[in-house]
């Protein structure tokens, strides 16, 4: 059992969730079964058959794929308050690639069954039409920097994209960006090193400062700027 009013108010701060009715977000709550992992433990691999939609109520998930070589490749950061998974459930193809805890995390599952009686509500296929289309802005827009930004403005764009949540992507950005510079170099399929001098050369015109495990975006407006 979990606590549903809560679960409902803290799942609400996510601006897509807060869109629905609020008799629609009680029943998807009280509907969904609790799911702890461990840091390092799957939620879901690429290839396995979709069993619901989430939401990520603490800690962090990386969304990944991992090439036959075995480097990895980072997609997305999923944190609190994000719903997500649901692409299977609309094609009834299989998940796409890996999700894995970062550390400790709690999620819930929305049972498959919920999530097709819902999708005959107007609103909420409305909702999920909306989920898609944000989805498919912010592939498009990777897709763009892969192909006609600069390593510096790639890199720029990125942090403002982790700075509103990433996946989650959240009205106002915040200075505090929790990610690993392996992390975000995994992210933007670019060497350590490359990022390493991307990022100081940032810090050193007072665009961001760095930290352990974590990046503070000093002026938005700046980065903003070099993505043109």
């Amino acid at each position: 059992m979990h606590d549903c009013p809560a679960l409902l108010a803290a799942l609400s701060v996510n601006p897509w969730f807060a869109s629905l009715p609020v008799e629609v977000r009680a029943h998807m709550v009280g509907q969904a079964e609790p799911v702890r992992l461990r840091r390092g433990e799957m939620l879901f691999r690429q290839g396995d058959a979709a069993s619901g939609l989430y939401a990520l109520v603490a800690g962090t998930l990386k969304m990944s794929t991992l090439r036959e070589d075995g480097k990895e490749a980072i997609l997305a950061v999923i944190e609190a308050g994000v719903w997500f998974g649901e692409i299977s459930l609309i094609d009834d193809q299989p998940r796409t690639h890996d999700a894995t805890a970062v550390g400790k995390v709690e999620a819930l599952l929305l049972p498959r069954s919920v999530f097709d009686t819902l999708m005959q509500r107007a609103d909420f296929a409305g909702a999920i039409a909306a989920l898609l289309a944000a989805r498919i802005r912010l592939l498009y827009g990777i897709v763009e920097d892969a192909t006609l930004r600069s390593t510096r403005a790639r890199v720029a764009r990125r942090l403002l994209l982790l700075a509103r949540g990433d996946a989650a992507l959240s009205p106002g950005p915040r200075a505090r960006v929790p990610v690993s510079q392996e992390g975000l170099a995994m992210m933007l399929g670019m060497t350590r090193q490359t990022l390493s001098t991307q990022l100081r050369l940032l810090a050193d015109e007072g665009m961001i400062e760095l930290g352990y495990r974590c990046i503070e975006v000093v002026s938005v407006e700046r980065l903003r700027h070099l993505i043109g």
